[in-house]
């Protein structure tokens, strides 16, 4: 599932959602937020936030019982971004390209 928030000059922002995507624990949600973009010269306007409110409403109306998402480890502004919302960490995993490895916050919130 894609949700996109745009105007009249084109795309803001998008959220992209896997459904029956376990998380990387034991006993973690199904559904994974798996990209939320925001344009750059859209930050801090509330898009993001907007955007998965919508999510959140739409997994409630599906009744699951919450959603996770991986997040750079190093990213700071996301991560907070995300605990304002409700979200903890609940583990951590690494995302991989190529022959690097990078460490990443896994982060859930339960409805």
């Amino acid at each position: 599932m894609v949700l996109v928030s745009d105007n009249s000059d084109g795309i803001d922002g998008f959220v992209r959602v896997t459904l029956h995507s376990p998380a990387p624990f034991e006993n973690g949600p199904e559904t994974e937020i798996a990209t939320l973009y925001v344009q750059p010269r859209h930050k801090g306007k509330g898009i993001g936030k907007r955007l998965l409110d919508e999510v959140f409403r739409l997994c409630v109306e599906r009744q699951c019982d919450g959603v996770w998402l991986a997040v750079n480890s190093e990213n700071q502004d996301a991560i907070a971004f995300y605990e304002r919302l409700g979200f903890t960490r609940e583990g951590q995993t690494t995302f991989r390209i190529g022959d690097q490895s990078y460490a990443n916050a896994v982060m859930v919130t339960r409805f």
